[in-house]
């Protein structure tokens, strides 16, 4: 393990700062919230944090609209907090990861100020602006992803700006070598700082067509897989124009040659394009990125066969890269929800979870799933996400998968805050709380810690290869060998039994708490959502 770089095969947690646990009683989570909270994140089992944005904002997206990235946002802390924050983590043996929004900024950001007052400032070419058609209308048919053209026409500049989020974030000119040089910088300050990697948000949007070609339309029946809902008129587009542009690649060298002059930094990439799995290749081949993370087990679709074919896929394509996987962020419908029911059963949680954690890759844990949390319920009136409020009812927004987290179920906030919160705590989190589940053997807390922790002591699960196996239509089986020890593991998706037929000659059961399938004449015997592993002897 000494020649294996800390993310190659990690488990990294992801932490969403307002909602996970609140220090100063206003309501909203913070960074000294997490510093207190960081022995828990570390008795779980992971390898790392991921903390997502907590830069000075003016929150129209909570936190992915930046106004500057070298300051901490007061409602978060302050520098001085971060830094405590990263002498915990590391005194805990945790890596800390970074979230960096690099393809926009805030309308708020001394850049885009500066941008918008004329077309011979200095940073006149930092943003992405063009001048209106002849009937006034935007320069081409890009569409935001929260609704509406992508094009705001700014009456100072007397031009349109790109944004390919919400209109008040602005998109970055990455064609422009002074604006390269710029974020580069920006980069460098939190390498200084002492962070042991980053999390790029939406990398692939970082370029745009210098020629501004419209993006033709998709049949309405592919109109899906990107985690766009059908009613958004984004999904409508094959967008080939407004991202994942070529120069991207000369970029992403740049970053990881910043990157290599510190030791042990792991980047991974947001990336989301028509072709996802190719685009995960590209970016991180070459010494480029170290890992890309996709939406493909973020989506809808979570059968086996679809899991099976989607890792296949990316192996077929790394040639000994390695996959960044999660079934469940801050952006998308909670995975018990998603790929089950409403209230999320205990066992599929467990299965779930431990299914990812046995794929070959590094693993993305969103803080909640250790508990099996389902999707909250947020009337409109209380909703906060402006992605929501633009596409109810057919769309609810993030808002369901960013509920504080339930540390104890005795009191109306759960234990997030002493203030009222800035999403309410879902009635039903309180029965699963952190506390609860901690005096519970069986719980899925205890069982996903018990899992991480011995996983952490196999080097097939790590840094392994994977081969998926014959089964069932309702069971995931794959095997992960490496040097000679093969670990073989059986996952039941179905609310029934399921018996699959297997050799055992030779093999020795691996005795875990989680495993609870059974073999009987030549048959695996997998109870509803049930797991089992063993080896070779």
């Amino acid at each position: 393990m000494t020649d294996n770089p800390w993310w190659r095969g990690a488990t990294i947690y992801q932490i969403y700062p307002r909602s996970f646990f609140d220090s100063n009683a206003d309501g909203i989570g913070d960074l000294t919230g997490i510093t207190e909270k960081l022995e828990y994140v570390a008795n779980l089992g992971v390898d790392a944090i991921w903390v997502s944005p907590f830069f000075e904002s003016p929150m129209k997206d909570f936190g992915y609209d930046i106004s500057d990235y070298r300051k901490i946002d007061p409602i978060f802390g302050s520098m001085d907090d971060f830094d405590a924050l990263i002498e915990k983590a590391h005194a805990f043996e945790l890596k800390l990861i970074i979230d960096q929004v690099l393809s926009h900024t805030s309308d708020q950001h001394a850049w885009f100020l500066e941008s918008q007052q004329s077309k011979t400032n200095t940073k006149a070419d930092w943003y992405v602006w063009a001048d209106a058609l002849d009937d006034g209308s935007p320069p081409n048919n890009w569409l935001s992803i929260f609704g509406g053209s992508a094009w705001e026409w700014n009456e100072t500049r007397g031009q349109y700006y790109l944004h390919n989020f919400l209109k008040s974030q602005p998109d970055l000119n990455y064609h422009c070598p002074e604006l390269r040089q710029a974020i580069l910088q920006e980069v460098k300050f939190w390498l200084d700082k002492g962070v042991d990697g980053f999390r790029l948000d939406a990398i692939n949007f970082c370029f745009h067509d210098k020629q501004l070609r419209n993006n033709p339309f998709k049949p309405k029946n592919e109109r899906k897989n990107r985690g766009f809902s059908t009613e958004n008129p984004y999904a409508a587009q094959y967008h080939i124009y407004d991202n994942n542009q070529p120069e991207i690649l000369s970029f992403l060298q740049e970053l990881r040659e910043l990157f290599d002059q510190y030791p042990s930094i792991g980047s991974v990439g947001e990336i989301n394009t028509e072709n996802v799995l190719d685009s995960v290749y590209e970016y991180t081949s070459n010494r480029r990125l170290h890992l890309g993370y996709s939406f493909e087990l973020l989506a809808d679709e979570g059968s086996p066969e679809y899991i099976r074919q989607t890792v296949e896929t990316l192996e077929n394509k790394l040639d000994g890269g390695m996959g960044c996987w999660a079934i469940s962020n801050h952006d998308v419908q909670r995975v018990v929800s998603r790929w089950g029911k409403k209230d999320g059963d205990p066992q599929k949680a467990k299965m779930l979870s431990i299914m990812l954690a046995s794929l070959r890759g590094t693993i993305c844990i969103y803080q909640g799933e250790e508990l099996g949390l389902c999707e909250a319920d947020i009337c409109f009136e209380e909703i906060q996400d402006p992605f929501g409020k633009e596409f109810w009812p057919e769309f609810k927004g993030r808002d369901g998968c960013r509920t504080p987290m339930p540390w104890h179920g005795f009191s109306a906030n759960a234990g997030f805050s002493n203030a009222a919160p800035w999403l309410k705590v879902p009635e039903a989190h309180l029965k699963k709380c952190v506390s609860s589940q901690s005096k519970d053997a069986n719980s899925v807390l205890n069982t996903y810690s018990a899992f991480l922790k011995w996983r952490k002591q196999q080097l097939p699960l790590i840094i392994g290869d994977i081969e998926f196996l014959p089964s069932s239509e309702h069971v995931l089986a794959f095997v992960r060998a490496y040097e000679g020890s093969r670990i073989y593991c059986y996952f039941n998706f179905s609310d029934t039994e399921q018996s699959v037929s297997i050799p055992l000659r030779g093999l020795t059961e691996i005795v875990l708490s989680c495993v609870n399938g059974a073999y009987q004449d030549g048959h695996l015997v997998l109870p509803p959502y049930g797991i089992y592993f063993y080896r070779n002897s």
